[in-house]
Order: structure tokens, then sequence, then C-alpha cells
């Protein structure tokens, strides 16, 4: 196993959307959570607890609210708490959200994205010598899904999603040439969720749409490598540490909502599907975002963590677990509380309750998974990598 890039394998992720609901209402979780207050305190809870890695976005719309007027004031005090505890941060650039005066179906949207992402590494370079790690466009798959085909949020287009995925490519590939212009050292990480859908039994005629459908979720980085669409200008060197994102929901029979039980012949292993995705690009990888809500936390960790064990045990260059969200937060649509975090809403002092039966399987998880030696689901121990080897 190649030597990790990150500090820590267990990895948290502040939860950073800023998109408009249909409501019309803006988002803002990095205030909503109460980590826009507390940062400092947060980050010192990640210490205590063995993580050394957090996922924070920049807020666009803050940043930049007239155009060509940046100002990454909101962002310092995060920056300075994460150096003061000493973790080291991966900047998502959007997370689903840009300033009211852009129009994203616009060429101008790609060179304001750029330009954004060449003063935010000027800009960090004054505020800290770690290395830069950078997500041009979170999940841009299921962006220009929620965004651009569903109309679930904010351009609320229909039927336009592979439209904006070509669009938000074009931008990525833009962000990260003026990043490396500034910093020819920086690295980058791509997230998307990894979705196994298929057809129902009973259904035998949706066969090809499903499969069409799942390999769909290979599309934003086979343009991003220029293997497609290569007028957007994408080419194997953007492609450089693949993240995936996965959830309870994240495989489904097609055109019926249901999602596939976990004891279903038809559910595939997380380690399967990570094998795919290596087997396509073989670069290195991260579980750039898992969690439940409620009081099944600590088992989901504990099978997500097996499922990982495993897949490095067979040789995969997996680097990390992201925890995400690490803090709870207010749902997208109907702020209701959604209980998926380690720990709660802050309190009038910034404390934050923890979820104590999640803070006790991440304990053993960050002895095994640092020992680089894994537990399956019952609890008997899988070969470590070294031992496979």
């Amino acid at each position: 196993m190649a030597k990790s890039p990150f500090r820590t394998f267990f990895m948290a992720g502040f939860e950073c959307s800023t998109h408009r609901a249909q409501s019309g209402r803006r988002l803002d979780l990095v205030a909503s959570t109460g980590h826009e207050r507390w940062a400092f305190d947060d980050y010192a809870r990640l210490q205590s607890v063995g993580i050394g890695v957090a996922r924070e976005g920049l807020r666009w719309h803050l940043l930049e609210p007239k155009p060509g007027a940046l100002d990454f004031a909101s962002l310092a005090p995060i920056v300075r708490a994460a150096r003061a505890h000493g973790v080291q941060l991966v900047f998502d650039l959007c997370h689903y959200g840009w300033p009211d005066w852009l129009d994203i179906w616009q060429p101008d949207f790609v060179a304001c994205f750029a330009h954004l992402a060449r003063e935010f590494v000027r800009w960090h370079r004054t505020q800290s010598d770690e290395p830069l790690w950078v997500t041009p466009i979170n999940e841009i798959s299921f962006f220009s899904w929620a965004a651009g085909h569903q109309g679930l949020f904010y351009p609320f287009a229909l039927g336009r999603g592979g439209e904006l995925k070509q669009q938000l490519v074009r931008a990525a590939i833009a962000a990260m040439d003026a990043v490396w212009t500034e910093d020819a050292n920086a690295r980058i990480l791509h997230t998307d969720p990894v979705i196994n859908v298929v057809a129902h039994p009973a259904r035998p005629q949706d066969r090809e749409r499903a499969e069409a459908y799942r390999l769909a979720q290979f599309e934003a980085m086979d343009m991003l490598a220029g293997r497609v669409r290569p007028e957007l200008g994408g080419a194997p060197r953007y492609v450089d540490v693949v993240g995936l994102n996965y959830y309870h929901d994240n495989q489904w029979y097609y055109g019926l909502g249901r999602k596939i039980p976990r004891d279903d012949a038809a559910y595939r292993p997380l380690r399967e599907l990570l094998h795919e995705w290596a087997g396509r690009y073989a670069r290195p990888m991260l579980l750039a975002e898992t969690g439940i809500e409620g009081s099944l936390r600590p088992a989901w960790l504990r099978w997500v963590s097996a499922e990982i064990a495993w897949a490095r045990a067979e040789g995969l260059e997996i680097h990390g677990i992201c925890l995400y969200p690490i803090v709870n937060h207010p749902g997208w649509t109907n702020d209701r509380h959604c209980h998926n975090g380690l720990w709660d809403y802050p309190d009038a002092s910034g404390g934050r309750p923890i979820h104590a039966p999640l803070a006790k399987e991440l304990r053993r998880q960050v002895r095994l998974q640092e020992g680089r030696a894994g537990w399956d689901a019952t609890g008997r121990t899988v070969p470590s990598p070294e031992g496979r080897r």
C-alpha cells in the first residue's frame, strides 16, 4: 500500500451546502450547524477522537457577493482553527452553490469559477503552508441530476442534466488549471456517488435501461479523464484521487424507487463496487462520504469499515473513510433535525453532545484501520493488506 497523503485514515466532513432550495431560500449549512461560530471547538473535538483530516467548503456566495469582489474573511476562522489543532483540510471549491449574479449555463460561469480557484490558492498561501487539497466541484453526477434533470434545487432545470454535467466538467477543468498555475503541487480529490442500479426480477424488460443508468455514474469522471467528450478538454492528469460517496440508499431497483435490501442477492458488496472503480481508473481512492441516521450509526460504520478493510486487504489503494456529516444538521428541504453526525447542534457555549455509541465504534475502528487490520461484520479479524501480499 502506498504511503497515504492524508494525516489520518478517518476523516470528518462538515456539511457545507449553499444551494437554493425550491422555496428560493439559500442554504448555508456552515452557519446553521454552528460550525461557522464554533470552528475552533469543533476542530478540538476532531483531535480528541483521532481525526486529523476534514472536508470543508467555500461559500462562494459570501466570498464574491459582487463580480470580482472576492473576500475570504468568512473562511479565515475555519482555516485558523484547523491549523491550530493540526487538522489537514480538503476544500470543496463549489458545494452546489454560487453567487446570485452568475448564470451557471453561460460561459462566464467557467471563467468566474477559474478566477475563484486562482484567487483562493493565492489567499490560502498567505494563511497556511500545508499542502493544498481541493475538490473543484462536489458530486458532479448528483449535482447535474438534482439541479439539471430533476429540478430539486437551483437552477431547477428539467431534462438538462447532461448539459449541466458538461458545463460542470468544463468548470472543474478550468479550476484545476487555475489551481496548478498557482501551485503545481496542489492535489485534487473528485467526489461522486458510487451506485448500483438493477432491474427488479419481476421487470426483466428494465435490464438494459437499468444498466445504462448504472453506467452513467462514470460519465463525469470519464469526461474529466478525456475518455468521452474530448472537446471539453479532459485528460488523464485531471483525475488524481477518486472520492466515492456511499450511503444506505445507493443501491436501488430501476424505476421503482425502492432500495435493494442488503440481504438481497442483487445487493453488491461495497468492496465489489470499489473494485469496479479501481479497475476503471487505477487511481488512489477515498470513501469521501458515508453515514446514516439514528441508532444505526455504529452498525453502519462497523459494516462500512469492514468492507473497506477487505478491499484494502485485496490490494485496493484506499486512503480513508470520511464520516459525513460529522455534526448533525437541518434537512435541506424542511429543516428537520437530521441525527446523522457524531456530534449534535451546539449549545449556547459551543458544547456539542456526542453520540456515544458511534464514538465508541469510531475509537475501535481508528485502532483497527490505522493499524491496517480490519474486522468483518461478525467481529472476526480479516488480514491486513501486508498479510495478503
